[in-house]
């Protein structure tokens, strides 16, 4: 296992590092045993995006939007045309005939919005002079159409003709959108999210947008937003608070407040928390497979059944500092980066003894249906999990010096990393990398007629 190699390790949040786990070098469920640095980048890097089955495009402060080649580490294409950070990214295909086409959109800081050929590097379309930068993209496939979220929510169409736009929002705008059945869309602004309804027709020039409801249940900022199935949808907060909602009524369906430390005594004053506290309570992430949900709760990871309505597993402390991606694979594995600048990988187990009462304090408050913001408040013990499995480290990736943005996942050509070092790192199956190299060596004494 290749560690240690472009920098070193240090804890740079609230977690003491005696309390997280320690895989050693003997990792033998960690194929990830040979990495490819690619450089180009000269800031940060903080946004991938996989484009098709071998290329992923790669994005940051830098403005630049870079194309690569996942399997030879190739750099097909360098996208110039920003001239502050990138803000936000994603992939977005539609069919022309019998031809299937997919570009890049990006958002950045200067105020603008460009639509990207991956093939030659052509920007196709753009569009400036925009009221504030997006923050955030979302693609509706099924409509053709898509949307910018910033101080306003846009509505485009392929050519980047403007259909129609909600009023001007507050200061903190939209950070995070998903879509949501009936052509309602939902859109996490501050502590609320506001469910809007998009009427489109064939002409698209009557397309509208409009507000039909607003969700009020968060005690604090939203910080993740995501649709975990056709009939729920999930947000977290900057206090610890997971939701679960149904995406066609928009109740709620669950409610978890997650918190890791004590719940204060009956009738004891209320402490403030400290910036350090506050970042262990904050959900950075969520990610789901469909059934499951995983939340980044500061250093520490906490797995969430929705059709169960129960916890399945939970690491207090899986990293050395905050959790900022996540990602739950087909085959169990759960995958995780951090601020401390490695990547874990998880694998889900089965407890060999029964499993144990959940920590005091974890679960705020277990509830169905719409909660009560000041009971919400108050911590509960629960005092029995049944079924709780346990999140075993199976794979430490350590090569970054800086803080591990996201990551995206080839199935066949292994893990890309992004990180604030300015590096991105393709982490590889070694055992596949060595019958490639074999198969390519045998081949070449055959064409030189050297067998």
């Amino acid at each position: 296992m290749l560690r240690w190699i472009l920098g070193g390790r240090e804890a740079q949040g609230a977690v003491e590092r005696n309390t997280v786990l320690f895989i050693g070098e003997e990792q033998p469920k960690n194929s990830y045993t040979e990495l490819q640095v690619l450089k180009g980048h000269f800031d940060m890097v903080r946004f991938l995006v996989q484009i098709d089955d071998f290329r992923f495009a790669s994005a940051g402060d830098d403005g630049l939007v870079l194309v690569w080649n996942a399997q030879t580490g190739e750099r097909l294409q360098e996208l110039r045309g920003h001239s502050q950070q990138i803000t936000a990214m994603t992939a977005y295909s539609w069919i022309t005939g019998d031809t299937d086409h997919t570009g890049l959109i990006t958002a950045s800081s200067d105020r603008t919005l460009s639509l990207w050929d991956p093939e030659t590097g052509n920007r196709v379309q753009t569009v400036s002079d925009l009221q504030s930068s997006a923050k955030c993209l979302l693609v509706l496939s099924r409509l053709d159409l898509w949307i910018s979220g910033g101080n306003e929510l846009c509505v485009w169409d392929r050519d980047f003709h403007l259909l129609c736009k909600t009023d001007h929002h507050s200061d903190a705008g939209i950070t995070a959108m998903v879509e949501l059945p009936k052509n309602c869309i939902a859109a996490a602004m501050d502590k609320e999210i506001v469910i809007y309804r998009l009427s489109a027709s064939s002409s698209r020039l009557d397309t509208l947008v409009r507000e039909v409801r607003r969700l009020t249940d968060h005690q604090d900022s939203i910080r993740a937003l995501i649709s975990v199935n056709d009939q729920a949808f999930a947000s977290g907060s900057h206090v610890g608070e997971l939701i679960v909602w149904d995406s066609l009524d928009w109740s709620i369906l669950t409610y978890e407040r997650i918190l890791w430390e004590e719940p204060r005594p009956e009738g004891q004053a209320e402490i403030h928390l400290s910036s350090q506290k506050q970042s262990e309570m904050c959900v950075q992430h969520l990610a789901t497979d469909g059934e499951c949900v995983v939340a980044a709760v500061g250093s520490g990871l906490y797995l969430y059944n929705v059709s169960r309505r129960g916890v399945v597993a939970y690491r207090k402390a899986a990293h050395d500092s905050n959790i900022l991606h996540t990602m739950l694979l087909p085959d169990g594995q759960l995958l995780s980066c951090s601020e401390d600048g490695s990547v874990r990988m998880w694998e889900l187990q089965d407890l060999p003894l029964p499993a144990e009462p959940a920590p005091t304090g974890f679960f705020g408050m277990w509830t169905f249906g719409r909660p009560s913001k000041q009971a919400s408040l108050q911590a509960k013990k629960v005092p029995e999990v049944s079924g709780l499995r346990t999140l075993e480290l199976t794979g430490d990736l350590i090569g970054h010096s800086g803080a591990v943005q996201m990551f995206v996942y080839f199935v066949d050509l292994g893990l890309v990393t992004c990180s604030t070092d300015q590096l991105i790192i393709v982490w590889k199956s070694g055992e596949r990398e060595s019958r490639f190299r074999s198969l390519a060596l045998f081949h070449k004494l055959e064409d030189s007629q050297g067998l």
